[in-house]
């Protein structure tokens, strides 16, 4: 009895030296990683103690954020010229960047079957709009445009263009049907390595640039241990088997 009491004690005094040690992460975090990120900030408290707060939203105006002094500790971009040029500023820590996700864009629809699987679709032009996010803001949007070139289609299809200032509008303009079609992260419409609705096209990786998805730690953090911790994670193979189930690849 007396050796379970002590076993429990030094259970209860390690919860709580974790929780008396434990910070908060603010992250900047692209908006097409938004549910896989947040399953791993759960990973990662119940390991850590510590916790994430998030922000999300499209790689190019979280450039501009820090830049302009926005109080984040670490940033999970959709690319890897962001948090390139950051750490060139002096803005993140020297060699903390890394890859964590290699993206997959898909053309959607929230229609079932209106999409074939070889995205013959957009040369029949039968429908009325197409929403693709910025490319002058989000590595998705860029993809998007890189691929509609390659097609011979871009041209063709201005008429039809709706922008998303992100990924997550994006969707929302086809979820909603107010675009027939629509650009985005496959992670979007994928759940359990499956996508589950609508119909769609896996748009073939030589028909765009990789979008090599990239994490820095920012010199302006204000609990850098914690922020160096959760970087860590992100490259285990606990937050690999989320970021897989979300249709990505490995680096």
């Amino acid at each position: 009895m007396k050796a379970i009491k002590l076993g429990l004690l030094s259970v209860l005094l390690a919860a709580a030296a974790q929780v008396a040690n434990a910070g908060e992460v603010s992250a900047a975090v692209a908006a097409n990683f938004t549910v896989p990120v947040q399953q791993i900030a759960e990973l990662f408290q119940k390991e850590t103690g510590h916790t994430v707060k998030f922000s999300f939203g499209s790689s190019g105006k979280f450039y501009s954020q820090i830049q302009n002094g926005a109080p984040f500790d670490v940033f999970l971009a959709a690319d890897e010229k962001n948090p390139m040029l950051l750490e060139k500023e002096g803005l993140a820590v020297k060699d903390s960047r890394f890859v964590y996700a290699l993206g997959k864009l898909v053309l959607w629809s929230a229609q079932p079957g209106f999409v074939d699987d070889k995205g013959a679709v957009l040369g029949k032009g039968n429908y009325n709009k197409i929403a693709y996010a910025d490319p002058k803001l989000a590595p998705y949007g860029l993809a998007a445009q890189e691929t509609l070139q390659k097609m011979n289609l871009w041209d063709k299809v201005q008429s039809k263009l709706v922008t998303g200032e992100s990924i997550t509008q994006t969707y929302q303009f086809a979820a909603t049907g107010n675009a027939e079609l629509a650009f985005i992260a496959l992670a979007q419409v994928t759940k359990d390595g499956k996508v589950t609705e609508g119909s769609w096209w896996i748009v073939p990786g030589e028909m765009y640039n990789p979008i090599k998805q990239s994490a820095v730690q920012l010199t302006a953090a204000k609990d850098p241990a914690a922020a160096k911790a959760f970087l860590i994670f992100l490259k285990g193979e606990k937050a690999a088997a989320v970021i897989r189930g979300f249709g990505y690849a490995m680096p």
